[in-house]
């Protein structure tokens, strides 16, 4: 399955293939933390649900988001399972602290930063599925390209939400963050992580 065109032009930079390169010398760590991701696009869509219920679009949007991501994290639980790899507590990358960092603080710039911002992290997840399925065993990197149309469609959710309720042009804010999220990803980083740059 290709990679679809806008989550490609939407991103400025591939990730690297030195990230790649240490994906497939960490595998247990990739997918622990696979699976924390998976929990914590449930957390935000979650904190989203709560924090904006005026809004029924992003409600309903928002709810099927988080039942998919949660059911995500319980197919890559159930793949550590099978492969003996056993759950354990790691720090989190600096990838989403570096988005959030620039995140207005006052409504709607608030959401509309927010939004934006899920919309980054879901089109880098998907493409690093992308990216990372042709190295990986035949099982992992078919399950990788199973999720691929779901990230993608979450990634047009996010983008789609934003400009729905920005009530003027986002196009600004998301090329501002554009930049912010290239040098995310080509920040070296102390340690590997799904969202990390290269590890330095």
């Amino acid at each position: 399955m290709s990679l679809l065109p806008e989550i490609e032009s939407f991103l400025l930079c591939p990730t690297p293939l030195a990230w790649i390169e240490q994906a497939l010398q960490h595998p247990e760590i990739l997918l622990i933390d696979h699976a924390n991701c998976e929990k914590k696009a449930a957390g935000t869509a979650l904190t989203l649900l709560f924090r904006h219920v005026d809004k029924e679009d992003l409600q309903y949007k928002l709810s099927r988001l988080a039942r998919e991501e949660l059911r995500h994290f319980e197919q890559v639980a159930e793949l550590m399972k099978k492969r003996g790899v056993v759950y354990r507590p790691l720090s989190a990358s600096h990838y989403a602290q570096r988005l959030h960092a620039h995140i207005r603080k006052n409504e709607p710039g608030r959401l509309v930063d927010t939004l934006i911002v899920g919309a980054y992290i879901e089109a880098r997840s998907c493409e690093r599925f992308h990216r990372l399925a042709p190295f990986l065993d035949e099982e992992l990197g078919r399950f990788y390209i199973s999720l691929l149309a779901s990230e993608a469609r979450h990634y047009q959710d996010y983008l789609g939400m934003a400009r729905q309720y920005a009530g003027e042009s986002i196009d600004a804010r998301v090329a501002f963050f554009a930049e912010v999220e290239r040098q995310a990803i080509l920040t070296p980083d102390a340690e590997f992580r799904f969202h990390s740059g290269v590890a330095a």
